[in-house]
């Protein structure tokens, strides 16, 4: 045992030794040549102001300038780091431009009837209103009227009527599009008619996009300001009709201008005409651009499964959509997926109680950029300016009257009139940006570094082998030091050794 234990003991003696030996090779500057070193430095550095303090006899000129220096450096660490700490709030700033150009985009326009369902369907099927609340509830929530006779009956419904598809019923039983009631139509001086709509389901039923992206029509572009999409609907309130104890009173055309490339989107954005008026709407192009996070909150690596661009509502559907179809294993038909179409009964008893779910615990959110849907970072939008006049004028009255052999009265109850055009043929550009980049921080950096200290990246290459080369031999003494120490003071052991062994050591 005792021999394991002197073997060990010679076995680190001799690797302590190795190492000394390989320090001793690379021997340290004596003091005299450590202060020529520092010497060296102070006087070739071209860090201003040091010389001045190694090479002035004088004490008094000394110390002022090693006040001089010490201040400009305490200086330059204050605005450094001020800087810093300005560029790490990701402050950003916005420009606004004004581009004039000779032709300009149309949007798409997608029209509504306030009326949404055609008379004689609700007056045999009355529960319409609350299926159709029911199932809308998933593009907007709202609270549907839980009015015990309603609910009662949808109930019923729903369970004996299993096989009711509620999509085919309001495509066929709501508002429609012809010549009946599209009257006339011109785009850009060129007549225009309902095969250049779009048919899309909305809150409102069904509903009809113009220039949208999949016509011709949306490839064109306005080239004279004033002039655009002229429009005569016939409402035909005695054909539609609408259930005013949820509030639809109204009688007119609800419409939403919004870019060919998105979606329509009523909540909040919708502009009607009332029957009997002429609404003339002139609108400009407003195209917004965000910056990603830190500096603003969009993402742009959002990427939409079901649009081809991001769009803040066409993400909340998406979001909606998955965590309806892992909770119910369908999907709403008013909700994008390829999955299978829930039923009234589904609807009822499990898409309803999800979308109350996924708004009480906040599932699905939007606006900053760790909601479900940040905002995006380029987005175009329409505000329109919207005028009303009477409509039509005496005379109109008596010419339409005869064109479409109907009474004055009917004409005043049923007929709108939208015209839809650019105010001017330009578009404004409102851009977050940048306030300031790295680029602008490291040339910030560099001229407080001359301005107070007269450096450059030079002079901190300068500095660094300075600490670098003084910190490799203050390593080197150090560790000689521990060796020393550790030869000077072995392990004690167990069982004594000879005087002579100790003597060795």
């Amino acid at each position: 045992m005792e021999k394991i234990e002197k073997s060990k003991v010679y076995a680190e003696k001799g690797l302590l030794a190795k190492i000394k030996l390989y320090l001793l090779k690379k021997p340290l500057p004596s003091a005299t040549d450590r202060k020529k070193f520092d010497y060296d430095f102070a006087i070739s550095t071209s860090f201003h102001g040091v010389h001045n303090v190694v090479r002035n006899r004088s004490r008094a000129r000394k110390l002022i300038w090693l006040l001089v220096v010490l201040g400009s450096v305490f200086l330059l660490v204050w605005q450094v780091y001020s800087r810093l700490l300005n560029y790490f709030t990701w402050p950003t700033t916005t420009s606004v431009e004004v581009q004039y150009v000779e032709k300009i985009e149309f949007p798409a326009v997608t029209f509504c009837n306030l009326n949404r369902f055609q008379t004689h369907a609700v007056a045999k099927f009355g529960i319409i209103f609350f299926l159709w609340d029911m199932v809308s509830k998933v593009l907007h929530l709202q609270e549907t009227s839980e009015n015990s006779t309603s609910s009662s009956e949808a109930f019923h419904f729903v369970a004996n009527q299993q096989n009711f598809s509620i999509t085919e019923f309001v495509k066929n039983n709501g508002f429609y599009l012809n010549g009946n009631t599209l009257l006339d139509c011109e785009f850009f001086g060129k007549p225009c008619g309902p095969t250049d709509f779009r048919h899309v389901f909305t809150e409102y039923g069904n509903c009809f996009t113009f220039n949208h992206g999949e016509n011709m029509q949306a490839k064109k572009k306005v080239s004279v300001s004033g002039r655009g999409l002229y429009l005569l609907f016939n409402v035909n309130q005695e054909e539609f009709t609408d259930n005013p104890a949820l509030g639809f009173t109204d009688a007119g055309i609800i419409f939403v201008i919004h870019s060919p490339k998105k979606e329509p989107q009523f909540d909040g954005l919708g502009l009607s005409s009332p029957v009997g008026m002429h609404a003339r709407v002139t609108i400009r192009q407003v195209k917004t651009v965000h910056q990603e996070y830190p500096w603003g909150e969009c993402s742009p690596d959002m990427k939409l499964q079901n649009f081809p661009s991001y769009s803040t509502y066409g993400c909340l559907k998406e979001c909606k959509a998955s965590h309806i179809e892992k909770q119910c294993g369908c999907l709403p038909f008013l909700l994008p997926g390829n999955g299978i179409e829930c039923d009234l009964q589904k609807h009822f008893n499990c898409v309803s109680p999800v979308l109350d779910h996924i708004e009480l615990k906040g599932l699905c959110t939007m606006g900053t950029h760790n909601s479900s849907c940040p905002v995006s970072c380029e987005e175009t939008e329409y505000p329109a300016t919207i005028s009303y006049s009477a409509f039509p004028s005496q005379k109109g009255l008596k010419y339409l009257s005869k064109k479409l052999n109907q009474s004055q009265e009917y004409v005043r109850q049923n007929l709108v009139n939208i015209e839809i055009n650019y105010s001017d043929l330009n578009y404004k550009i409102t851009q977050q940006q940048k306030a300031v980049s790295v680029p602008e921080l490291l040339a910030d950096v560099g001229g407080q570094l001359g301005l107070f200290c007269g450096a450059s990246m030079i002079t901190v290459i300068e500095i660094i082998e300075y600490l670098f080369t003084n910190f490799y031999w203050i390593c080197i003494f150090f560790m000689l030091k521990i060796i020393e120490m550790m030869q000077q003071n072995p392990a004690p052991q167990n069982h004594p050794t000879n005087k002579n062994s100790i003597e060795e050591c």
